[in-house]
């Protein structure tokens, strides 16, 4: 059995600062994602979102509520995630895959009118398809092309 460490998703914070910003990527994944340090401003309803293992962050990701969620999802109620990366020297441990399973939770009691994920995962990310599948999202048939092909627009309904 894998070991399990307490996992948490949290408000983006300072004291997380010095820990996202030396998260690395593989090039193969920085195709599909971007690090935490390329999100130091974020504008009104963009919320960064921490990954925790035992109170370290381990992962990052973007929930917007901003006009751009209207690009995926007609729901008004609806948030984009983006970004999702886990630090390369802790991948395969499964956080990100803790991480999105607090996700419901974690929005139902920090964005209680929200009632639904949106997000874009790239034909050929075919690890990301896998974990959002894993975790409950599935594939609303709607398809965007991205800056490097076409991307499935998947839904987590909360």
């Amino acid at each position: 059995m894998e070991m399990v460490n307490f996992i948490e998703l949290k408000h983006f914070s300072d004291e997380y600062s010095e820990k996202l910003n030396h998260f690395e990527l593989p090039e193969e994944q920085g195709l599909f994602t971007a690090l935490p340090n390329n999100f130091t401003e974020v504008t009104k309803g963009q919320h960064r979102i921490v990954i925790l293992s035992d109170y370290e962050p381990v992962g990052f990701f973007l929930l917007h509520s901003t006009d751009r969620v209207n690009e995926y999802s007609t729901n008004p109620n609806a948030m984009l995630l983006t970004a999702l990366s886990v630090d390369h020297a802790k991948q395969g441990k499964g956080y990100a895959k803790q991480g999105m399973l607090l996700l419901a939770e974690f929005v139902k009691s920090e964005f209680p009118n929200c009632d639904e994920i949106v997000l874009a995962v790239n034909h050929k990310n075919i690890p990301a398809q896998k974990l959002y599948i894993k975790v409950g999202f599935q594939d609303t048939g709607m398809r965007r092309v991205g800056m490097i092909g076409e991307q499935y627009i998947m839904k987590l309904t909360i």
